[in-house]
C-alpha cells in the first residue's frame, strides 16, 4: 500500500507538468488547428536558456544561487516570450491563413532551429544546476516505507496548479479571452463582428510560448537540467496527450494531460519501462482513432 501511495506521490509532478504543457499548447492549437511542434521546442528552449543564464550568473558574475537562478528564469521568460511572439508573428500567421498543412511542417523546421541556437550557445555542454529546496517531506509516516516528496517537487505542484488556474481563470473571464474562443470557434465570423484575428492569433501564440517558458523554468529546477533533444520529444508527446482531453479545450486538455502522466509512472512502477512509451503511444492513437470527429467528404 505505502509503495502504491508513493508512486502516485511520485505521478503528482510528472502530472501537473504534463497538464502544463497541455493547457498551453491547446491555446495556440485552437487558432492553428494543425500539429504544432514549435511548442515543445519553446519548452526546450526555456529550459536551456534558464541553465545558460544560471550558470553565467553562478559562475561569471560571483552571485548567489537564488540571484543566479533568478537572473536565468528572467532571461528564460524573456528570451522564450519574444521567440514565441516572433515565430507567431512572422511565420505561423500567414501559413495557417494561406496553406494549414505547412504549418506541420514549418514547425518541424524551427523545432530544429531553436535545438540547435540552444545546442551552440551552451558548445554542446550539458550544463547541470547545483541542487536546492531537495529536502524530503514526508507525507504519509509509514515506519517500514515513509511517502514523501522533495520541497521542489511540492513547489513545482503547486506552481504549475496555480499557472493553470490563472490561465483558465484569464481565458474564461478577460475580453481576449471571449476574442480568443470567437477566433478559435470561427475566425471568419470574428472577423465579420469586428475582432482582429490576426492580433488575437499573436497573442494566443505569445500567451502559450509564456506557458511553455514557465514549463521549461520549473522542469528545469526540478530535474537540474534540459537535453538539447527535449524540446522535439516533449513536442511529440504533448502533440499526443493533449488530445485526449480535447486540443482546442485548455482545462480538459490539461486534465487528460494529467491523467496520462499518472498513467506513465503507474506504468513505469508495475510494467516493463522497455515497453512504456510503445504502451502510452498505442494507447493514445487508439483514443484519437476512436474519438475522431472528422467526416470525409464525399
Amino acid at each position: 500500500m505505502a509503495y502504491f501511495l508513493q508512486q502516485l506521490a511520485s505521478a503528482l509532478p510528472v502530472a501537473a507538468l504534463y497538464a502544463l504543457l497541455a493547457f498551453g499548447y491547446s491555446i495556440a492549437f485552437a487558432v492553428t488547428r494543425r500539429a504544432d511542434l514549435t511548442y515543445g521546442a519553446l519548452f526546450g528552449f526555456s529550459g536551456q536558456v534558464f541553465l545558460l543564464f544560471s550558470d553565467f550568473g553562478w559562475n561569471r558574475l560571483w552571485l548567489v544561487l537564488p540571484a543566479a537562478l533568478a537572473m536565468g528564469a528572467a532571461a528564460a521568460l524573456i528570451y522564450t516570450l519574444g521567440a514565441g511572439l516572433l515565430i507567431g508573428r512572422s511565420v505561423m500567421r500567414g501559413l495557417a491563413e494561406r496553406s494549414a498543412n505547412a504549418v506541420v511542417v514549418v514547425s518541424l523546421s524551427v523545432a530544429l532551429v531553436l535545438m540547435e541556437l540552444s545546442r551552440i550557445a551552451a558548445e554542446t555542454r550539458s550544463l547541470w544546476l547545483p541542487p536546492f529546496l531537495n529536502t524530503p517531506v514526508i507525507l504519509w509516516a509509514d515506519p517500514l516505507f515513509p511517502v514523501t516528496l522533495t520541497a521542489i517537487q511540492l513547489l513545482n505542484i503547486v506552481s504549475m496548479a496555480v499557472v493553470v488556474a490563472a490561465g483558465h481563470g484569464f481565458l474564461t473571464r478577460s475580453v481576449w479571452g471571449r476574442y480568443w474562443r470567437a477566433v478559435s470557434d470561427d475566425a471568419g465570423a470574428a472577423a465579420l463582428c469586428g475582432v482582429d484575428r490576426g492580433r488575437v492569433f499573436v497573442a494566443a501564440y505569445g500567451l502559450s510560448a509564456l506557458f511553455a517558458a514557465l514549463a521549461g523554468i520549473l522542469a528545469t529546477s526540478y530535474y537540474g537540467t534540459m537535453d538539447f533533444g527535449a524540446g522535439l520529444v516533449f513536442g511529440v508527446k504533448i502533440l499526443f496527450i493533449a488530445a485526449i482531453g480535447g486540443q482546442t479545450a485548455p482545462l480538459l486538455a490539461a486534465a487528460g494531460a494529467a491523467a496520462m502522466g499518472f498513467a506513465e509512472t503507474l506504468w513505469s512502477a508495475y510494467g516493463p519501462m522497455l515497453w512504456r512509451d510503445f504502451a502510452i503511444f498505442s494507447f493514445l492513437v487508439l483514443v484519437l482513432v476512436l474519438t475522431r470527429k472528422e467526416k470525409l467528404q464525399p
